[in-house]
């Protein structure tokens, strides 16, 4: 069994300074990539100077124009994390990894194990009862 771990980290680099060194690769003025994210030229021309951030459809427009996901443009110099895989952990090594989680995750997480648990015991129960008639 392959368990998948994602990090989650914030974002300081300035996005801004990445869009603006890829619309300059690809020979693009600032109003064609403002009108392709639908937002003002002004609004725009705030971002790649850091003034601003872009919204979440703004910037995945962009990354559309630019053929590009959303994360190979926040991560534009190279470092796109990948996920990291973990296989054949033991169980107390996956419990250390979910005590890493944020709560919200973890009590996700634990909804999911108790409906399991669940699942099973009374699958359990059922099949005793029902071999004892």
């Amino acid at each position: 069994m392959t368990t998948v771990v994602r990090y989650n980290y914030p974002i300081t680099m300035n996005i801004g300074k990445n869009i603006k060194k890829i619309r300059e690769q690809r020979g693009l003025m600032q109003k064609e990539v403002a009108t392709a994210a639908a937002i003002h030229t002004s609004n725009y021309s705030k971002i790649e100077k850091g003034e601003r951030e872009p919204s979440i459809e703004a910037l995945d427009k962009i990354a559309s124009l630019f053929g590009m996901t959303v994360d190979e443009i926040i991560h534009f110099e190279g470092k796109v994390p990948q996920e990291v895989r973990i296989k054949d952990k033991t169980a107390s090594e996956r419990l250390q990894l979910i005590e890493q989680l944020d709560d919200e995750d973890k009590q996700a997480l634990y909804r999911i194990i108790d409906g399991m648990l669940t699942k099973s015991k009374f699958k359990d129960f059922f099949q005793k009862n029902v071999a004892a008639l």
